[in-house]
């Protein structure tokens, strides 16, 4: 049945989040504050920063030794040599340098700036500074809250980990899955019929990173403080899959 009416629920935090804090319970206590019962169906979107802060991901970068490949960058981009060098050690390839911009690709096969590495909404402690690095595997992080979310709950509850990209001659960033459990990421339409008994051949559709740009109106990208959005209404099927479902592997770069 297509699917004609969403709802999108935005979750805030009522505080900064912390390394050890426990995500589900605190939606667990957000949506009890909110008197919004978890349905079979819906979906929780967590915003990266969360998940990551909860992880204890937080790098002072006072702790940080650049290496000569990093200084080499740093003085190309302009960046600072401590960040470079975080950037440099989440990821497997540097697919462009110019000032200010550093684009790899992660470790998860993501390419995107920065390898995700960011200030932005980080709690600074003392006189040195802090960023934030992605969880340290994505999709393992979404199946650990999938599964924890839907025994408290009680219900299937599939789990997006998102984060604002850019995209390839695209301006501004959308929310994008990074790590996914409980639902298909990618959805394969080849062989359906459209309207008109065409049969399409080649369409597949991101479903999870459509969610995740969703849930990002949402959350916002300044101090909104929405940590989570809990989608209702999506019809999925009832499969499982990842965010690294969504990859296009290097073989198939068609613009090497």
């Amino acid at each position: 049945m297509p699917m004609r009416h969403l709802q999108l629920f935005g979750l805030a935090s009522p505080r900064e989040i912390r390394a050890g804090d426990d995500l589900v319970g605190w939606v667990a206590q957000m949506c009890g504050e909110e008197s919004l019962r978890v349905q079979a169906g819906d979906i929780l979107v967590f915003a990266q920063k969360v998940v990551s802060k909860s992880e204890g991901r937080t790098v002072d970068l006072d702790t940080v030794t650049p290496s000569g490949r990093a200084l080499e960058l740093a003085q190309q981009t302009g960046k600072d040599a401590r960040v470079v060098e975080l950037i440099l050690s989440e990821s497997t390839q540097v697919v462009r340098a110019t000032p200010q911009v550093l684009i790899v690709r992660h470790r998860t096969g993501v390419v995107l700036a920065n390898a995700g590495i960011d200030r932005s909404n980080v709690q600074q402690q003392g006189t040195g500074e802090s960023v934030l690095l992605w969880p340290q595997d994505p999709d393992a992080s979404a199946e650990r809250l999938h599964r924890a979310a839907s025994q408290h709950f009680s219900v299937h509850l599939p789990v997006l980990i998102n984060d604002s990209l850019g995209r390839a001659w695209r301006r501004g960033t959308i929310g994008t899955a990074i790590g996914a459990a409980g639902m298909p990421c990618l959805l394969d339409l080849r062989g359906r019929e459209d309207r008109h008994g065409f049969r399409l051949i080649t369409t597949e559709v991101g479903g999870a990173d459509e969610i995740a740009a969703a849930a990002s109106l949402v959350m916002g990208q300044a101090g909104e403080g929405i940590a989570a959005v809990l989608v209702r209404g999506v019809n999925l099927p009832a499969r499982g899959g990842t965010a690294a479902d969504l990859i296009r592997s290097k073989r198939e770069d068609l613009f090497p």
